[in-house]
């Protein structure tokens, strides 16, 4: 193999960072349109199987330019991803023969590997692996998708997405409606990091008891 072989980009990575630049800037437009709540609702629902840009960031700016409507962005958020998380597992129950290759190919986050490793954690505790999705930075499509196609209950895959997906909105709900416009350099920052850090103090927590109960 020569060495243009291996230094070279490939078109298809020099094209995608530019294509969710694009993606992410399109996305914020909505905030300055009178059609900014309907956009994050669209948004909201793709973002749980296929579109690559969080809904958060929508959400920040909707509630930035009015905090008093922080919760109503946020469950506008959360409710969205939800039903968005439905579609996912229809997606994965009904559809995957005939798609799964071109969402391995063309949506981030999707890999023959990122499947065998979730296909473990629902065999661990499938709740437990979508509600950590559901709140935290890691690919919440994925698991919507595979909770399909590895015949995880519907009925799981809403109660862990709604527990998700509303505190993670929510969260970024009450931190602008007390904190104001103010905070969100710190979201910007910080907010995946502490959505972690709490994911693990959760169930961190969740192990305690169910240690002291035995």
């Amino acid at each position: 193999m020569n060495d243009a072989a291996v230094s070279a980009p490939t078109e298809t990575s020099e094209r995608r960072p530019h294509l969710l630049r694009r993606l992410y800037n399109w996305v914020l437009h909505w905030a300055e349109t009178p059609y900014g709540t309907p956009a994050l609702f669209v948004i909201s629902f793709a973002e749980s199987s296929f579109f690559p840009i969080p809904p958060d960031v929508l959400q920040i700016a909707l509630s930035i330019s009015k905090p008093k409507r922080s919760f109503y962005y946020g469950a506008v958020s959360a409710v969205a991803s939800v039903l968005g998380g439905i579609a996912g597992w229809l997606i994965g129950f009904a559809l995957w023969a005939a798609v799964s290759e071109s969402f391995f190919a063309y949506v981030p986050g999707f890999s023959h590997e990122n499947f065998d490793r979730v296909s473990k954690l629902y065999h661990d505790n499938a709740f437990l692996a979508i509600f950590t999705a559901a709140f935290t930075p890691i690919p919440y499509k994925v698991f919507t998708i595979a909770a399909g196609v590895f015949d995880v209950s519907l009925w799981v895959l809403i109660a862990a997405s709604a527990l998700g997906r509303s505190g993670r909105f929510m969260l970024v709900a009450t931190c602008i409606y007390i904190f104001g416009p103010g905070v969100k350099a710190l979201l910007d920052k910080y907010f995946e990091l502490a959505t972690i850090a709490f994911t693990v103090l959760l169930i961190g927590g969740f192990m305690v008891i169910k240690f002291l109960l035995h």
